[in-house]
C-alpha cells in the first residue's frame, strides 16, 4: 500500500453510498473498524450529514496493510486510506494530538483529557441517524 514498508497508522476516510441509511452505515462502519485483520483500531468516530466515518489504525505488517484497502463490508463505499507520517504508532498519534494542540493552539493535551465530556444530545443517536441530537442531557 504506497509503498509503505514500515509500522505507522494510517487514516480511513470512509462515506457510505446515496440511499444507505444511517444507522446501516454505522453498523458496517463499526463492522470494519472491528475485523482484527486490519491492525489496532486506535480511533474512530461518525460523521453527522452524509453516512459514513473516519478511522484511525496501527498497521504492523504487510498483511494489515492490504486489509486496510480491502473494503470488506464497505464494499461500495467511497473509502481512502492514507498513511500518515508522524504516528507511526498509537503513542505517535497520541503525541501528534499533542504536539498539534501545543504548537498550533498553546493548549495542554493532558489537561483537555481531564476535561468532562459536554453533556448535550445523545452520540448514539446521532450515530444512527447521521443528524445532531440537539435534546438535553438527563
Amino acid at each position: 500500500m504506497h509503498g509503505i514498508q514500515n509500522p505507522r497508522c494510517f487514516l480511513v476516510y470512509a462515506l457510505a453510498p446515496d440511499g444507505c441509511a444511517p444507522a446501516e452505515a454505522n453498523r458496517l462502519l463499526n463492522a470494519y473498524v472491528a475485523d482484527e485483520s486490519r491492525g489496532l483500531a486506535v480511533f474512530h468516530d461518525h460523521f453527522i450529514g452524509q453516512p459514513g466515518g473516519v478511522a484511525v489504525f496501527y498497521a504492523e505488517t504487510e498483511e494489515q496493510r492490504a486489509a486496510l484497502g480491502d473494503p470488506g463490508p464497505l464494499e461500495g463505499w467511497r473509502v481512502e486510506v492514507r498513511p500518515l507520517i508522524f504516528s507511526r504508532s498509537p503513542a505517535g498519534f497520541d503525541e501528534q494530538t499533542s504536539f498539534t494542540l501545543r504548537a498550533y493552539r498553546k493548549a495542554d493535551w493532558e489537561r483537555l483529557r481531564q476535561e468532562q465530556r459536554p453533556r448535550y444530545g445523545d452520540p448514539l443517536k446521532e450515530a444512527e441517524t447521521a443528524r445532531e441530537d440537539r435534546s438535553e442531557a438527563d
